[in-house]
């Protein structure tokens, strides 16, 4: 048995509230969906073998009426003949002709009205199936989501980070420990290339104390120069 019986059971459906009872909501809403589409079709076969319906009763009817007027220009051509006898007859063809016209009209309009119905059903159950899907692709993400976490927390556990942690410190210490070494063995030990920079920087050092001094000197020299005014 479907989750609907009918049409109106789709159209007044509360898609979250049969979501929430649901065991498995991702189902569910499958099933619903499928059910959905299955209706529509129904109602848009339904609806299109009424619209060809009235279309047949639609040429009845006007073969009707034409039949009648028929009749009735038989009956005004007796009166012309002075066959009133003839005239009646027509005329009784014409009236019953005339009811079976009129069963033919109702039969029309009484489809006009279920086609507008199914119109409305087909628009109903076209809203709900947008939304049914709406939620189905919602809940998709959801449970592929909720699936990569619960998969992530299964394999990547608070100790396993914990341990994963703790050997990667326990590696850099051994790092620092092997660098710390290196180091201490080069303490004292200076390679060409340094002996070459010790060289130029104490010539540089040594060229920078020079200029120094004679600024200096220079300084103190025009410090003690006599002076030449004239007082009076």
């Amino acid at each position: 048995m479907g989750i609907f019986s009918r049409v109106s059971d789709i159209a007044n459906a509360n898609i979250n509230a049969l979501l929430d009872k649901a065991e498995d909501p991702e189902k569910m809403v499958r099933l619903m969906i499928i059910e959905m589409e299955e209706t529509l079709v129904e109602v848009r076969t339904t609806s299109a073998r009424m619209i060809a319906d009235k279309k047949t009763l639609q040429r009845k009817a006007e073969q009707l009426r034409e039949l009648a007027a028929d009749w009735e220009r038989k009956a005004e051509m007796a009166i012309q003949k002075g066959r009133e006898d003839l005239a009646k007859a027509a005329l009784v063809e014409k009236n019953s002709i005339i009811e079976d016209l009129s069963i033919v009209e109702e039969e029309v309009s009484e489809h006009d009205v279920q086609i507008g119905k199914l119109g409305q059903d087909v628009d109903h159950l076209q809203l709900k199936l947008s939304d049914a899907k709406a939620r189905q692709k919602s809940l998709v993400m959801r449970a592929r989501s909720n699936r990569s976490r619960l998969h992530v927390r299964k394999h990547l556990d608070k100790d396993q980070i914990d341990e994963a942690l703790a050997r990667f410190e326990r590696y850099e210490r051994k790092l620092d420990e092997l660098e710390g070494e290196v180091e201490a063995f080069d303490l004292g030990n200076k390679s060409l290339y340094d002996e070459f920079a010790d060289l130029e920087n104490e010539e540089k050092i040594a060229d920078e104390l020079a200029a120094l001094k004679a600024k200096v000197s220079k300084k103190s020299a025009s410090n003690n120069e006599p002076d030449t005014g004239t007082v009076n």
